[in-house]
């Protein structure tokens, strides 16, 4: 697969990621940066560039110089997949060991420098495996998901099982060999929070893994004379192929736990209402001289009658005063009649008259403290206490 088809693959698996990373989730909080210890797994699908091969015979001297195989090599989308383990320094800050396995099969031969024939068939498997150790870092300030990057270095081995190049006249190389080289890589990724358990994110990744340097693949070569007008009798021959690149495009889906992560902040219930107690007492207020009930005076009545309902009583007392403007008998009198009036009108509406109390009180108790003689609103009043 050529470097062009595997990012256009890669760009079609990495849609849908976006999409999810791009949805609102129930993580609505930004995410913690880790500290501490956490582990983290993924899988997902691998492409391989095509790798440039310089191959040759050994331990034998061909006419032209030729060659044994052609100089490219191309690969079938593979599997992918680590694990790995690390420290979160708090900050947004990671590093972690990583340890990996790849495979791809092979797909075919191409370029064939032998007399311009190419290689019809190809088959086998490179395996690539080993440690990587990464630094990373996370951008923590991005509600519903966390973006990250990092590099890494490390060292993988790359396994050539059964790679092979065959004709239809019976021509084939063949090589079983691992070589190792350093590696390095460079990683995209994104995780998503999962409130329901801290420390417990789902991660989607896009890593670009190269091996440095060439590495040397010995094999053998068997021809049954097919090749001879090229210089090549028929019979066995020792070859080795130099892979000249091996790099490699990666997308994973995997989960990462933070051990230290802390829970989510307890978010208190709002504290309940307080019960609004209905009021025990009412003040009912007489214009000078009068018993009559004013509108306002009615609509205070009702609400006491009303709320009488809705509070344990064992009696409601009515007590009836005046200001001093009058003779304390004439004030006496007609404390008692505004008292009755009040009364009257509770019963009217619906409280029993056996549960109330009547008393006046005249020019006593006087709610603002006056000389005689003074005509003070606030003292011709009617008192109702719900006991």
């Amino acid at each position: 697969m050529n470097f062009r088809s595997a990012l256009l693959a890669a760009t079609v698996l990495a849609a849908p990621l976006a999409a999810l990373l791009a949805a609102p989730t129930a993580a609505n909080a930004q995410s913690q940066p880790i500290s501490g210890l956490y582990v983290g797994a993924g899988a997902g699908v691998n492409f391989m560039q095509d790798l440039d091969i310089n191959s040759r015979f050994t331990g034998a001297t061909l006419p032209n110089g030729a060659n044994l195989v052609g100089n490219r090599l191309s690969f079938n989308p593979g599997f992918v997949g680590l694990g790995s383990i690390g420290w979160g320094f708090g900050n947004g800050l990671r590093a972690e060991l990583e340890g990996s396995y790849r495979n791809n099969s092979v797909d075919k031969f191409t370029n064939n420098g032998i007399s311009n024939r190419s290689a019809p068939h190809a088959g086998g498997t490179e395996q690539k495996y080993g440690p990587m150790v990464n630094v990373l870092y996370d951008f923590n300030m991005v509600p519903y998901v966390a973006p990250y990057v990092g590099v890494g270095v490390g060292y993988q081995w790359a396994e050539w099982s059964n790679v092979r190049s065959f004709d239809n006249f019976g021509n084939q190389f063949t090589s079983n060999k691992t070589e190792g080289s350093f590696a390095v890589q460079a990683i995209l990724g994104a995780a998503i929070p999962i409130p329901q358990v801290p420390g417990l994110a789902l991660t989607a990744e896009y890593r670009f893994m190269a091996l440095t340097g060439g590495r040397n693949y010995d094999g053998s070569f068997v021809t049954y004379g097919s090749l001879a007008p090229a210089g090549i009798p028929a019979g066995l021959y020792h070859g080795q192929a130099r892979a000249q690149t091996d790099y490699n495009h990666s997308i994973l889906l995997g989960v990462r736990y933070a051990f230290n992560a802390a829970p989510p902040p307890v978010v208190a219930a709002p504290a309940p209402a307080p019960v609004v107690q209905p009021a025990r007492s009412y003040l009912v207020f007489f214009d000078w001289d009068k018993y009559n009930l004013t509108d306002r005076a009615r609509q205070i009545i009702r609400e006491a009658a009303e709320n009488s309902t809705r509070v344990q009583y064992t009696r409601i007392q009515v007590n009836g005063y005046t200001d001093t403007s009058g003779t304390p008998k004439y004030n006496m009198g007609l404390s008692i009649r505004r008292a009755n009036a009040v009364a009257a009108e509770l019963v009217k509406n619906g409280v029993p008259r056996g549960s109330i109390s009547i008393q006046g009180f005249g020019e006593t108790h006087l709610l603002v403290p006056t000389g005689p003689g003074v005509r003070e609103p606030q003292n011709r009043r009617v008192e109702i206490i719900i006991q």
